[in-house]
C-alpha cells in the first residue's frame, strides 16, 4: 500500500518573524491529528528554514533519535554533552537523546539554511545521549540507526535513472529535490510516499527534471 503526502499538506510552524520556517509531515505541536502521529518508527519529517542568524535555543529531547539532512547552507549544533559540529550538505548527523539531552541549533551564516530533520522512535527508551555525524556520506550507503530498528538510505539520481525501494514492512520515501516516479505517482520536492509492506518497487528521476535526491527509511 502507498500513501502520497504532498508538500502543500504540511502543516506550518516556526517564527516566521524569527527568520525560521518550519513545514511539518506529522502531528507536531499545536498542529494535532491523532490519525497522522507516525508511521513506522518516523515520528517526524520537518522540513526547517533558517534565515541568517536565525534558531532554535537550547531545548530538550528525550527517547527520540534526530536525524538531520542539510539541503543547503551551513547547520551549527551544539549540545549538553559539549559537542561542537557544523553540518552541511552531504553530511548525516545522529543525536541520540536517549535518556535526555539538550541542544541547539542555529545557521550561523551569511546564507539561508535549509535542512531536514526526521525523529525516530527507539525500539528501548532510555540508555546514555550519543552523537554521530558522517561528513559526506556517499550515494548509495546505507545509514543504519539500530536503536530505531531503521536504516536511512540516500540516493542521488540522475535523469532517467532508477533505484530499487527496499523490500520492508516500512519504508517511508522523502524527496528532498527534482522529480521522481514511484508506483505511478510522481513526486516532486517535499512530497513523501508511506510504503507499508513494500515489494518489487523502485523510483525513477524523471527524465529533463535536472536529476533528484531521495532519502528512504526502510523499518521493522
Amino acid at each position: 500500500m502507498m500513501d502520497v503526502r504532498r508538500s502543500a499538506e504540511r502543516y506550518p510552524g516556526g517564527d516566521p518573524a524569527a527568520g525560521i520556517e518550519s513545514w511539518h509531515a506529522f502531528s507536531f505541536g499545536p498542529h494535532y491529528d491523532p490519525d497522522n502521529l507516525r508511521f513506522g518508527a518516523v515520528l517526524a519529517c520537518n522540513e526547517e528554514r533558517l534565515a541568517p542568524g536565525a534558531g532554535f535555543d537550547e531545548h530538550p529531547h528525550s527517547h527520540t533519535e534526530i536525524v538531520t539532512w542539510v539541503v543547503e547552507g551551513e547547520l551549527s549544533h551544539r549540545d549538553s554533552t559539549g559537542r561542537l559540529t557544523r553540518v552541511r550538505p552531504g553530511d548525516v548527523q545522529r543525536l541520540s537523546s536517549a535518556a535526555g539531552v539538550r541542544h541547539v541549533e542555529r545557521n550561523d551564516g551569511d546564507s539561508p539554511l535549509t535542512f531536514v530533520q526526521m525523529w525516530l522512535a527507539p525500539l528501548e527508551p532510555g540508555g546514555e545521549p550519543s552523537y554521530e555525524i558522517v561528513h559526506g556520506i556517499a550515494d548509495s550507503t546505507p545509514y543504519a540507526v539500530p536503536e530505531a530498528g531503521a536504516m536511512l538510505h540516500v540516493r542521488r539520481l540522475v535523469p532517467g535513472e532508477r533505484t530499487a525501494v527496499p523490500d520492508a514492512a516500512h519504508v517511508y520515501v522523502h524527496v528532498v529535490r527534482g522529480e521522481v516516479r514511484l508506483g505511478g505517482a510522481e513526486l516532486g520536492p517535499g512530497d513523501a510516499a508511506r510504503l507499508t509492506d513494500a515489494r518489487d518497487l523502485a523510483v525513477e528521476a524523471v527524465e529533463g527534471a535536472g536529476g533528484a535526491e531521495v532519502l528512504m527509511w526502510e523499518m521493522l
